[in-house]
């Protein structure tokens, strides 16, 4: 169950890498309006925040691997941390911006927590 939790924080880790692509590097594209489904206007209006949403996406992103990184019981409590932030931040999101958040983020992020939470 240990590799399981850990591939799981790994893959969370990764998905909101992609995000900080997406927001700071890609968001006023044609890659980035089409996975947030914004016009040229909204994206180059939003760039700024949408990197400041970026840049948080890369420290949840980066604390999930110092949690994958660091010893017990280190790893055990960033790990939890930082993945019960994202799916609060996920449960929010959905509730405010888009139901589409709560299957990107807080589902992957639950998931990987009940099996950290289990092999704990």
């Amino acid at each position: 169950m240990h590799i399981a939790a850990q591939v799981l924080v790994a893959l969370v880790a990764l998905i909101h890498a992609y995000f900080l692509v997406l927001e700071m590097f890609l968001w006023d594209t044609d890659r980035g309006r089409k996975a947030f489904g914004t016009t040229p206007a909204f994206s180059r209006e939003s760039a700024t925040l949408a990197a400041n949403q970026g840049l948080y996406n890369g420290f949840m992103a980066a604390g999930l691997v110092w949690g994958l990184l660091a010893a017990d019981p280190v790893a055990f409590q960033a790990q939890v941390f930082f993945l019960s932030c994202l799916i609060v931040a996920g449960v929010y999101g959905a509730a405010t911006v888009s139901r589409k958040i709560l299957y990107a983020q807080a589902l992957p992020s639950a998931l990987a927590l009940g099996a950290v939470l289990l092999a704990g």
